[in-house]
Formats: C-alpha cells, sequence, structure tokens
C-alpha cells in the first residue's frame, strides 16, 4: 500500500465549524491541525453553506434550486447555485491566504458522498435522486467529475496533496430503506449492499485522491466503506455499537485508517482545560486520557497492541462542530492535536 500523505501523530476535523468568517475558521484549523488541516465549512452562513448546497457548487453541468422541501436539480443554474459557488470560492481564497507563507503538505476536503447526495436532492417531480437509476448515475458521474476539478484547484492552491472525505450520514438509512418517500406515507426502498457498494466505489476508484468516508451514525456500514476501497473509515467512536467492533478490527487486520471520534463536537460540561497547558501538565494528562479510553478500550479488546493507535488511527471531533461556541472550538482542536500526539508518543501512565 502506498505511504500515508499525512504523518504519524496528524489529527484533524471533521469538517464544519461554527462562525461566518471563513478567514478566521481558516486561521485556527491551519494553527491548530497543522499536519491534517481541513478546509473549514461555515454552515451558519445559510443556503449554499450547507453540506448539500457545498456539494451541489462542484457538480458538473447539474444545476441544483432551493425550494420548500430542500434541494432539487433545476434546467439552468439560479441564484441558490451561484451563491453556493462564490461562498466555496470565497473558502479557498480564505484558506489560500492564510496558508501563506508556508502552506501546509496535505489538505482535507469534505463533500457529501454520493448517497447522502441523492437522498438529500429531489428530482423535478419530488421523488428523491437515488431512486432513478439514470439519475443517479449522472450525479455519480458529475459528483467525481467535480471532485477532481475540485481536487486540482486546491492542489494548484496550496500546492499540498489533497485528502477527500466523502460524507455519508444517510447511507445506513439508504441501506436499511427509512428514508421517507414525498407523501410521507411510505418509505424508499432498501438499496442492496452490493448495489451501495459499487457507487460509493465508482466515486473512490474515479477520484484522483486518497479517499476517507465519514459516517457519525452509530452502527456505520464499515465493512461496507472498506470493501468499497476508502482508505480510512470515520466515525464517531464514543457512540459506537458494540457489535461493531469486529468489523473495526477487520478494517485494522486490512490496513484500514480509522479516524476516531473522541473530542466532543459540542460544547461538554466537562472535560474542559486551558488550551495555553502543555500537555504534560497533570490536569490536561488526565482529560486527554479520560479522551483516549475508548480507542484504548477498543485496542484492547480487539486484541492490538496499543501502537496501532499511533499508526493506524487519527483521532478527530466526534463530529462536525457547527453547534459549538467559539470557546469549545478553541479547545477542541489543541485537545484532539495533544491526543493525536499522546497516540504517536504515549505516556507512561498509559
Amino acid at each position: 500500500m502506498d505511504a500515508l500523505p499525512w504523518s504519524a501523530g496528524a489529527a484533524t476535523g471533521i469538517g464544519s465549524l461554527p462562525g461566518t468568517d471563513p478567514q478566521e475558521a481558516a486561521r485556527i484549523v491551519l494553527g491548530e491541525l497543522p499536519d491534517l488541516p481541513h478546509l473549514p465549512e461555515l454552515p451558519a452562513r445559510g443556503v449554499g453553506a450547507d453540506m448539500i448546497g457545498r456539494t451541489a457548487a462542484i457538480l458538473v453541468d447539474l444545476p441544483v434550486e432551493v425550494v420548500p422541501s430542500g434541494y432539487r436539480t433545476a434546467a439552468h443554474p439560479g441564484r441558490h447555485h451561484r451563491r453556493a459557488v462564490d461562498l466555496l470560492r470565497r473558502d479557498l481564497d480564505a484558506f489560500e491566504e492564510a496558508a501563506e507563507p508556508t502552506p501546509p503538505r496535505v489538505v482535507k476536503v469534505q463533500v457529501a458522498g454520493p448517497w447522502t447526495l441523492t437522498a438529500s436532492v429531489e428530482l423535478m417531480r419530488g421523488h428523491r435522486v437515488l431512486t432513478d437509476k439514470g439519475a443517479l448515475r449522472e450525479f455519480t458521474e458529475s459528483l467525481t467529475e467535480g471532485l477532481n476539478r475540485h481536487v486540482a484547484e486546491v492542489a494548484k492552491r496550496t500546492g499540498a496533496k489533497v485528502v477527500v472525505q466523502l460524507d455519508e450520514p444517510a447511507l445506513p438509512a439508504v441501506l436499511k430503506g427509512l428514508l421517507p418517500t414525498p407523501s410521507k406515507l411510505g418509505t424508499v426502498a432498501a438499496v442492496p449492499g452490493p448495489n451501495a457498494r459499487a457507487v460509493l466505489q465508482a466515486v473512490i476508484e474515479g477520484v484522483d485522491a486518497d479517499v476517507i468516508v465519514h459516517c457519525c451514525a452509530p452502527k456505520p456500514p464499515i465493512t461496507l466503506i472498506r470493501e468499497a476501497g476508502a482508505r480510512g473509515i470515520s466515525f464517531d467512536l464514543t457512540i459506537l455499537d458494540e457489535t461493531m467492533w469486529d468489523e473495526v478490527g477487520e478494517a485494522w487486520e486490512a490496513q484500514t485508517q480509522l479516524f476516531l471520534g473522541l473530542i466532543p463536537s459540542t460544547d461538554p460540561t466537562t472535560p474542559r482545560t486551558d488550551p495555553t497547558r502543555p500537555r504534560t501538565d497533570p490536569k490536561t494528562a488526565r482529560i486527554l486520557k479520560s479522551l483516549a479510553n475508548p480507542a484504548l478500550t477498543l485496542a484492547d479488546r480487539l486484541g492490538f497492541p496499543r501502537t496501532i493507535l499511533a499508526t493506524h488511527a487519527v483521532p478527530t471531533p466526534t463530529c462536525g462542530m457547527a453547534g459549538a461556541t467559539e470557546s469549545w472550538l478553541r479547545q477542541a482542536l489543541p485537545l484532539t492535536r495533544d491526543l493525536a500526539k499522546a497516540f504517536a508518543e504515549p505516556p507512561e501512565t498509559w
């Protein structure tokens, strides 16, 4: 397997952050997560800044518009589509400016995966895109082409190796047939696992970058994602159902990188710490140990040495941080970074 683009001891975010200032968001991410910074998403800016609108902005020849029920395909690009494109351009400008004069070696970008995208966009007649095989194929191809253009632009602007994260929060519902129909009186038929894997695999293989798939459900389809060819799988370890642990073990045995959600993505009652304190400070060390415990327990129970956390795990917040306060953001990202360093250089007390 090719060498990883990120270094051991790297940490990263999931994508979304609180606030509306792309320059400030870029400065925070580049400062706190220098080994694997991500292009920030700021959904508080409204239409076009959310996950689906942002992904629609990179689609090729498939404009969308906003209707009362959400996003819908459109015949021509309208103001909503243009706004999404403009917001993404501003984000790239801000990130490029903040990265000077010492740009990062690797950058992660995030978009909705093919199943979440087509589950969230309607056709003209109101049905979800994923219910139409032809439309599903068109969106999958458009997403892949648009992603390659996006990756190329980010690489050109930053000079960095680009990693792609496909966000698939809707994938479990797609597989279980839990998505409601337009009438809300029934549900969309479940997509068979092999079909879901094939579509995801087509995007992963078609994108000229290492791909991570993120799903923060309690039972993410880890095996399906791994078999689709993802280089990494991202999930919230703090809520992971224990019935999924064997799939985690199989992923590690297959040398798959696991992006482990461990840091609360919204303001917790505890832990809190002063981000200016060093990792060796006793209070900070205790907090890091408590945050690391789910990962340590996972490795122990699966029979792996804890050193696997240094080589095959990347700590992250549990999910996107759009709902966090700025105060917690400024604590959470340093904790994420320090936890990654602790994985690489574990304290004797671990």
